[in-house]
Order: C-alpha cells, then structure tokens, then sequence
C-alpha cells in the first residue's frame, strides 16, 4: 500500500476532510486511525506530511478537540507517527504543540487512560530533537514529567496505569539524551526518585515492568565523574629516538556548550555496517605491491638462517656431543652480546646528560646486524641513536635511595611486603641482614599468633611461616644481585656445585612444585637483565615460583540474575548518601609515599606485566581501581595484573575496575579473573586459579579526567572472598606470562634438547626501543649425516614461521606459543616428523617492551605493531621491521614460508579459530559485482583449519573466516598474504573465556588447553606435507569426541548480554504495548461519540427531539447504515447525560 502511494492519498484526504469548517468526523476518525496505523510503516511519512500540510493540520485539529477523548486520542497518534522525521517534529513543536499535549496530560485518573497514554506518547516522539528537548528543559516540563510519574507511581493498580508510568519513563528517558536534559533531572531530584520508586517495584511483581527503564535512566543520569587522575596519560612516558622533549598532554577540555550526547554518537556507530569493511578492489586483493625496503638489505639476514650455512661437522664425531651442546647453548648468548655491543644506544637520564648504560647492557633499538651490507652501507637502522632512556643494570637490584622511602613509608611490615622484599637482591651484605632481621621478627609474631590458635586454620598458616623464614634467612648467602656481572649470572644458571646450597635452594626443594620447563633462578637471572621505563626492582611471586594448571577443569562462573541491577542500585546509592564511604586513595603507582590505613587491602603493581594505577577504598569492602593506559598514550586500558594483601579471611571484596575500554567482554558471558595465592603456593598448589563472583561488566559514568569528550569508560566488578588471613594474592586479566618467562623458557628448552637429533637455534633479532633483545628461535631436525643427500633434504625444507604477542595484554597467545615450543622440542614421533619435513621460524614476542611494562594494546611508541606492517618505521617499531625483513629476505631466495600464523588472543569470543585470506570468499561476502566464476583461487588455505577442527576440541572451523577487511590491511595476515604470497597466512585466535561446543563445552580455558592448542596446530601442519597418510598414523583422531557446533563466522559468538550493557539506548519497551494496539483498543469502542458539552448537547437534544423523530422514519429508508450509526450516537449521548461526566473535567483534572 504503502509503495502504491496508498501514505499520500491518506494524507490528501486528511487534508481535504480536515480542512472544511465544521468536519465530518464519522469519517474523519477512521481515516485518522488508519492514518496512523499506514504511517506507522512508511519511514518517510512525516517529510510527506509536512509537504501536503498535514502535520499543522492535524495540530489544529487536536486543539480544537481537547474536550473529546477519542478524538484528540486519534489526532495524538498521527502526530506520534508524523514526529519520526525531524523537521517535522520541530515544526510541531515550534507552533506550541509541546504545550498544547503537555497539558492533556493529568495527575492519576481512572478514566480516558487511551487518550491520557496517547498524549504522552505524542509528546515523547516529539522529544526526539535537540530544539524540542530545549524547549521542554526552558518551560520546566521535566519538573512537571516527574511529579506526574510520582504521583501515577503512587496510585497506579491496573495494568493500563503502568502503560502510562513506562511511557512517561520513555519521555525522561527522550529528555536526558541531551546534556541540559540531565541537568535538569539531576537537579530536580530525579534520581533519588527512580531510587525510591524502584525499590518499592522491586516489592511488588506488578511492577516489575518498571525497574529495568528506571535503572537504565538511573545509570544514564549520574552526573560524569572524572577520573582521580592528573592526568589521562600513562603513568610510563618513554622518549622516541630523535625527538627532543616528552609528548606533550594534549587532553581536550570539555566543550560546556555541547549538548550533544555521547549516547547519540554511540547509536550512530552501531550502525556501521560490517560489509562496506571488505576490500572489494580486486587489484588490491591480487596484485603484489612494491618492497618497502630495497633488496641491498636484505642479506643482513642470512645470519637468522643458520640452518643454511651451518656445516654439522659434530655429527661425524659422536662423542663430541656433549662438546656441541655447550656450543649450541652458548652461541645464542655470544651472538646476543656481540649484536647488542655492537650496535649501542647511548641512553641519558631524564634532565641531565650523563650515560645511564653499560657496554654490556647497551642495545640497538632496531638494527637486527652489526656488519654493514656487502655494498659497505650501514643500515640506517643501526645508526640512529635511542635517546633519554632511564638504564638499569639490574631491575631487581634495590637502590638505597628506594630502600630508605620504602621504610619511611611503611612502617608497618606487612606480610605482602615481606614476600616482596624477600625476593629483592639488595646492593649491601649490611642492607640484606637489616631486612632479614626485620621479616625474620615479624615472621615470629605472625608465627606466635598462629600457635595461640591451634586450629584447623593453623594447618594452613603456619607453614607458610616457617617456609617463608627459611626463605628469607637464604637471601643473606647469596651475592647481591646487583653486584653480579653476566659471569657469576651464567654461574648462578649453570648451579655451580663448588658453591654451598642456599636456604632458597632448599627451600625450593622442599616446597617448590616440579614445574617442567620452569627454574625459579634461572627467571631470577633472566628478569635482571630485562629493562623497563620504571626500572622494575621487584619480581611478582607467580612468576618467579612459577605456575602449574589447576587438577580439574574450570566452568564457566554462572551469572547471578540482575547482577548488573543490583550495583547499579549500589553506584546510586553512592551519589545519593555519603554514609559509610570512604573514598580514600589506598595505592598510586605515581606516589609510593603514600601512607595506607592499617585496615584496608595494599595493593602493589610496579613489577613486569603489572598494571594498576591506583586504588580508591570505596567503603569497608570495596575497592575502584583504575588501570594505566599504554606508554605515551591515554587510552588502551584493558589488562590489569597486580598484588593485593592484607586482606581478612572469609570476607566477600567487591572490585571495580572503572576505566575499561572495550564496549562488551566475555566477562559478561561465564568469564573469570584468575588469582595466586602466595600461601596456597607455598603449600604445593601453586596455581593461578579463576575466581570471582557477581561479576558483569557495564557502561559506567566515569570520564577522562581531562574531559576529552566522546570517550567512553566500562566497569569490570567482581567480588572475591579469599581463604586466609593477610595473604599476598596477585589478581590478573588472564594468565599472566612475561617476558622474563619466555627469555628463561628458551634456555631451558635448548638445555633440554638433543643436539644431535634437534637443531635448536636462539638468535636476536633486534633490539627493541627500550633495548630488549628480541628472540627469534630456528627449530629443525638435525641431517642424518653431512651426506650430499641429507644435507640436501635439509637445506630445501620449507619454511613455517610463527610470531606471537604482538598484543601484550592477549598473554594467552605466550601460552599457546609456549605450548608449539615446547611440543616442537620434544621427542614426540610427530614432532620428530615435522622437524624432519620443515624448518621452524618462531618469533614469541613481538612486543617485548610492552609486555614488560604491562600494556594491553601497544609498543612503547603508543601505536598498535599489528598495524604497522604495510610500511614499517625501522626505529619505531624495529620488531616489525625486522620480521618482515626477514621475510623478504625467505622470499628472495625462494624460502617463501609455507605458512604464515600470528598467535593473538580474541577478548570477545569463546572457541579458538583462524582467520585467513581469500579473494573469492571477500568479493562474495561484500556483494561485489566482480564476477568471480574465472577466479581462481587455490582452496588450500583450508586445509590446516579443517584439520585442526579434527584435532583440536577447542577449535571451531565454523568461527574462522577468511575474509580481507580494509580496516585489517596492515595487519600481519594481511600483509604476508598479499606481499609475500603466502597462501596459508593465518592469524590464530584463542579466547580468554572458555568453549560453547565440544568436550570442553561450559568450561574456561587455562594454560594447560591453551598450551595444547599450541602442540594441536603443529598437528595440523601435517596436512600441508606430502606424507600426509603416513604421519597421520602418529594421531589418533576420535571423530566422536569433537562434536564442534559453533555459530556462524559473520556475527559474534555471543547473543546480547541479559541484562543492557550500555545505557544510551531508548526506553525498554513494554511487552504487549505498540501503537496498533493501543488504535485498535480506541477503534473498539468506535459506536460510543464522546460527549462535548453537555449542557449544549442537552439543549440541542431538547429542540430537536421532535424533528429528529419526524425524519428518522424517510432518513431510515433511503439510508438505513446512516441511521443505524444516528441512533448510536443518540444511544451513546443519552449514556453520557445519564453518567453526567465532563471531558474537560475527565481529560484536564
């Protein structure tokens, strides 16, 4: 109807009936019915009413029947329909027709409430512009909406009353959209009210239907609280190379004038659709664009392919095994030294020029070579300069400096500190035995205390003490780190048996768990050489003791029904009364003089990996934390992991941490934070564990602290009741792994091969920004002999390279790649088969410096390395640059790798998957015209998904899809794919929650199914070789476990979160409630005429009573329909008088 012009005869008759002085409204109330319903469909309606002269009309019209029901019921509904377009609902509005529905709306009635919910419903379309909520906000009609919904609140018992309080809901709600709107109702006490009004829905199941639009307005309308920051922007701020000063802080302020909303804005984005990302330039989809670098360069990295040049002479020799193992094992560390000396940074304090770094520890920033090319040029690289960067020559040496704050501030020894400071190497032998004497006394009290209560509880403390002073008495016989050169670390890692065994060393034999792949020390001298902005002094106690996954699997956290209602009834409360709230500042990363009540949890963060800013006490229980921002940048706030202590047993914590960025997480879907207890620990179960309760996450009203607008912030809240008594517990987003873990992993897995069987190369392949030595590991099997056919085989075996972390806050990407390392090494007949058929390239950490220093999205430069791989800068992201060199230099001497996979983590997602690349399948999702039955494409980058949905339970085929966005064009998948032709180029994603299908269906992945998902996709790799049938005998695949039912790759894995994350979203609407219904329930009582003026209609009755019976008889005959519906409205009349009602009293009162 509406396509065959059926919205414009509709309007032309309004018009045209409308216009006549004394209208026809038998037939002018069913046109306007149907007006209404048509109208309600044509999104273009109301430009086509403002055309014809519809919508002024129709103005007119309710303002001269104000007094009848039915009809201004009828005229409200139109102009509700009319006010869908803008213009439109202005024009209203400024020819008072806010005013003139403003006014039909009375305080609580029982009678006309159709006409009553029609009014309010005209009047909240209306409010769908800037001007009109002007308007409404000038006149005071927000006071007015409130005390009318208090009022029907209060008195309200029928259904078709709480249609009315929900609709004036939805006009607060229309009303606040604007920043004046929620001035006003803020000031107007507007929040206290929905409060109270609320907690007496919640007592009653009638109106049930009411509190979900009020806390949604409660939430929108408290007011925006800055940040307790100084600043937006990190707390870590690192000089580039070559740029004089700091970037300055160019926070925007806030703009006073605006009103317009974020809401708004965040509507506005959601309507980006997803198929105008997909690259549909089939040029760019198949030709291979330009090097970024000339070919001059590229043989500077032939010295990452050993395994071309290396000559095997031991294999001829079998007792000269041992001989080359000690060779293998220390070439990594003399190239390491040989690259970093030669290719220095000299680094100057911050205010003074002196140099801060020594010959030993000085790295190149990005240089991957020290020589210069074979044409005599040293790479531009290698001769820019790293400027301004605060050197330490061992972060876990504890300055005096530092030593004498720390015991001016705290005077109180805490068990958290205790456990910190034990694991510090002091720069004194006086400074060691000082500390250890005060640990050792205050580990008496505890332990007195413990044996006054000889209790079940004591079973668990009290060996905790006593381990911790046998721990604590070991630090005095060691050399204090920070005296040790790289001589007496090597010694430390080959545990030198001249020396005496240590109290650390017995104590790690007594109760440190058999952690394969892991050696406390060996981290300990692995942590001292890692350099951070900071300068970290501290090792986290997870990491240095090391983690083993939990015995049994963990489900996903049920989520507790209106969760989300429930704080945010408690965030109102907080606005609302000052009682029992603390807000004081208990931990800031930029102040450590800061004293903490002896009675609140520490928190403590300035260690590798962590990040927390600073930690408000809210109340008794309660703590908002506020994480820090990524290096020379304000945002990219995700990752959190960090110590908290002092805590009271049995006692339910409630944690927010309030400057989230993401707009949902699967914390809203069964996700956990993972937990250490150092006791537990200590008592041999050193796990990181899921916990929390009541957790959700959800829009909140914190802003930048700057103002910068259209910057959103979520709550992450969960609520934690630990097991003992001033525990140190470490919290974190995920399973922590650092870079000091991967650094200790390597040696560790190098000492653990077979040099004869396992070619097993540890290189550098730059150095980062902060001078990290980035690694890159060559995995392959060793020639069967230096025969011309072995090493034949050996030198043409395709290439496999493998990079991760290029994210540091995805650290479940280290897990999987540390699960492919070590599988790779092991003696596995798969992974003797696979070293046999490829040469391994792997790059675990492309993000050194950021996982360091704990940021979740970026490099020290404050940009995203994960998009800078089209044209990578050579000193601002030097890994980048080098790893595609790399892979030029494979390409040029037709080494092009066979497969290309990138290790991330996906924060949103359950399962894990692949994306790929494909022309056919982008131009086909896109909708594009190119005609893509002559393509074509080898259906090969399949292959290894396909198979892994065979192998891996925690893998799903149907959540991969290989579709090339614009969005994505820099990417690391993208850019192997287009400029190196590397078909199978994949970006693995592992989520951080757990499984929807499968074995592993309901429960949450830990380290132990993230580490098999790394041996799983070395699996897969069998499908790309030649023996394919052959190897595939070394698997067992059991079709009937992996029952894979996974959603489709297009649309996200999760459905919308039970309760609304965001707050911006207009009024929920009410079951059963729409607009034809409420026509349909005005057109049911059609044959009744509403009364007018009754003492006028009584006259006119009394006079023409006579001459209405002499026509009835000849009026009956020749029009007998007109006559029925005359002695309806005569029945309806006489009804009126007898009830002797007023519409003016019924619609006006």
């Amino acid at each position: 109807m509406i396509s065959k012009g059926g919205s414009e005869a509709l309007l032309t008759a309004l018009v045209n009936t409308g216009r006549s002085f004394s209208p026809n409204y038998t037939l002018l109330l069913p046109l306007l019915h149907l007006l209404a319903k048509v109208g309600h469909r044509d999104r273009r309606i109301g430009v086509k009413a403002e055309d014809a002269g519809a919508a002024l009309l129709t103005l007119n019209l309710l303002r001269h029947n104000v007094k009848h029901a039915r009809r201004a019921a009828a005229c409200l509904w139109v102009i509700q329909v009319f006010s869908s377009s803008v213009s439109t609902a202005n024009l209203i509005g400024a020819n008072h027709g806010l005013d003139v529905i403003y006014h039909l709306i009375p305080q609580y009635t029982t009678k006309h409430l159709h006409a009553i919910k029609a009014a309010i419903d005209a009047f909240a379309a209306l409010l769908c512009t800037k001007a009109n909520v002007c308007l409404v906000v000038s006149k005071g009609y927000v006071s007015g909406l409130l005390r009318l919904y208090e009022d029907w609140h209060a008195k309200a018992t029928q259904h078709a009353a709480m249609a009315i309080c929900h609709s004036l809901l939805r006009c607060l709600h229309k009303v606040t959209h604007s920043n004046a709107g929620k001035q006003a109702f803020v000031s107007q006490g507007g929040i206290r009210l929905l409060y109270v009004t609320t907690q007496t829905c919640l007592l009653s199941k009638g109106l049930e239907s009411l509190v979900e639009p009020s806390v949604q307005l409660m939430r929108k309308c408290l007011p925006k609280t800055p940040l307790p920051l100084t600043s937006d922007r990190s707390a870590y701020t690192f000089l580039m190379p070559g740029r004089p000063h700091a970037v300055p802080d160019i926070d925007v302020e806030p703009d006073e004038n605006s009103e317009e909303s974020d809401d708004e804005e965040a509507e506005d984005n959601k309507d980006a659709d997803f198929d105008d990302d997909l690259e549909t330039d089939l040029s760019k989809l198949r030709l291979r664009p330009d090097p970024d670098r000339p070919k001059e360069l590229l043989p500077q990295y032939n010295r990452l392919c050993p395994e071309l040049s290396h000559d095997f002479q031991d294999l001829d020799l079998s007792s000269e095994t041992e001989e080359s193992s000690t060779a293998s094992s220390s070439s990594s560390s003399d190239e390491e030294a040989a690259l970093l000396n030669g290719l220095r940074f000299h680094s100057s304090r911050r205010g003074g020029g002196r140099s801060a770094a020594s010959s030993d520890s000085s790295t190149s920033p990005s240089g991957s070579h020290s020589e210069t090319d074979p044409e005599g040029h040293t790479p531009a690289a290698a001769q820019l300069e790293a400027r301004d960067f605060h050197s330490h020559s061992s972060i876990l040496s504890t300055s005096p400096s530092f030593r004498t704050k720390d015991r001016e501030a705290r005077q109180e020894q805490s068990f958290a500190s205790l456990l910190r400071r034990s694991l510090l190497g002091a720069n004194t032998k006086t400074a060691q035995l000082e500390t250890q004497a005060v640990l050792l006394s205050s580990l008496e009290g505890l332990e007195s205390r413990e044996n006054r209560t000889r209790t079940s509880t004591a079973l668990s403390v009290k060996p905790c003490c006593s381990q911790m002073r046998g721990f604590l008495k070991g630090i005095g016989d060691e050399a204090p780190l920070g005296q040790r050169g790289e001589d007496e670390d090597d010694e430390e890692e080959d545990a030198d048996k001249s020396h005496h065994r240590t109290m650390i060393d017995r104590l790690l034999e007594r109760h440190g768990a058999c952690i394969l792949h892991h050696e406390p020390k060996l981290y300990r001298a692995a942590a001292a050489k890692t350099k951070s902005i900071p300068g970290f002094s501290i090792l986290a106690f997870p990491d240095f003791w090391g983690h083993l996954p939990p015995p049994g699997h963990e489900s996903m956290a049920p989520r507790k029904p209106n969760i989300q209602r429930q704080k945010a009834f408690e965030d109102a409360q907080r606005f609302l009364t000052t009682d029992g709230i603390i807000n004081q500042v208990v931990f800031d990363l930029e102040d450590s003089s800061l004293q903490c009540p002896s009675d609140s949890l520490r928190f403590f963060s300035k260690f590798e990996c962590g990040n927390l800013r600073k930690a408000v006490q809210v109340r008794r229980y309660e703590y908002d934390l506020i994480l820090n921002a990524d290096a020379n940048s304000s945002q990219h706030t995700q990752w959190f992991y960090f110590e908290v202590s002092n805590m009271v047993a049995d006692v339910p914590y409630r944690f927010n941490v309030i400057n989230c960025e993401k707009s949902n997480s699967q914390f809203n879907y069964g996700m956990q934070p993972v937990l250490y207890s150092v006791r537990e620990a200590l008592e041999g179960r050193p796990h990181w564990v899921r916990t929390g309760t009541e957790i959700c996450y959800f829009r909140n009203h914190f802003c930048p602290a700057r103002g910068r607008r259209r910057m959103t912030f979520y709550t992450l809240t969960f609520t934690i009741t630990f097991k003992h008594n001033e525990d140190v517990c470490y919290l974190a987003y995920h399973y922590p792994y650092t870079y000091s873990a991967l650094k200790a992993h390597l040696k560790v897995l190098q000492k653990s091969v077979d040099p004869a069987k396992v070619f097993f190369q540890q290189q550098v392949l730059c150095g980062t920004l902060a001078g990290n030595p980035c690694p890159v590991v060559t995995i392959t099997a060793c020639p069967a002999s230096r025969s011309w056919i072995d090493m034949h085989q050996l030198r043409n075996r395709p290439y496999i390279m493998l990079t991760g972390r290029v994210h540091p806050g995805e650290s479940n990407a280290s897990w999987v790649m540390k699960g492919t390392l070590e599988f790779l090494c092991s003696s596995d007949p798969v992974a003797q088969s696979l070293r046999e058929a490829f040469v391994f390239k792997l790059i675990p950490m492309l993000n050194p410096d950021g996982v360091v220093n704990g940021t979740n999205r970026c490099d020290l430069n404050s940009e995203d390395l994960n998009r800078q791989w089209c044209k990578p800068d050579p000193v601002l992201s030097p890994t980048i640059y080098h790893t595609k060199g790399l892979l030029y230099y494979l390409n040029s001497v037709g080494r092009t790798p066979l497969v290309f996979c990138d290790y991330h983590g996906h924060s949103r997602k359950k399962n894990v998957f692949l994306y790929g690349c494909s022309v056919k399948e982008t131009l086909w999702q896109s909708g594009s015209a190119v005609n893509t039955v002559g393509l074509k494409e080898d259906p090969g980058y399949r292959t290894i998904p396909k198979t892994l949905d065979r192998l891996a339970p925690a893998f799903s085929f149907n959540s991969c899809n290989y579709l090339v966005e614009k969005s994505r064009s820099a990417t690391a998948r993208v850019v192997v794919w287009r400029e190196m032709g590397v078909l199978r180029s994949y970006t693995l994603e592992s989520t951080h929650n757990g499984c929807d299908q499968g074995i592993y269906k309901g429960l949450q992945t830990g380290t132990r199914e993230l580490q098999e998902m790394g041996m799983k996709f070395c699996h897969s790799l069998l499908s790309v070789t030649k023996d394919v049938k052959g190897l595939y005998s070394h698997i067992d695949l059991d079709h009937n476990v992996l029952d894979h039912k996974s959603h489709n790759c297009f649309e996200d894995d999760e459905p919308p979160c039970v309760e609304e994350i965001e707050y911006s979203a207009d009024c929920p609407a009410l079951a059963g409630a729409d607009l034809d219904s409420d026509i349909n329930g005005n057109t049911a009582s059609a044959d009744e005429e509403e009364e007018g003026d009754e003492g006028c209609r009584e006259v006119k009755h009394r006079r023409g009573s006579v001459g209405q019976s002499q026509q009835s008889s000849a009026k009956g005959r020749l029009f007998p329909h007109l006559m029925r519906q005359a002695s309806a409205e005569m029945l309806g009349e006489k009804r009126n008088a007898c009830n002797a009602v007023s519409v003016n009293r019924q619609v006006m009162s």
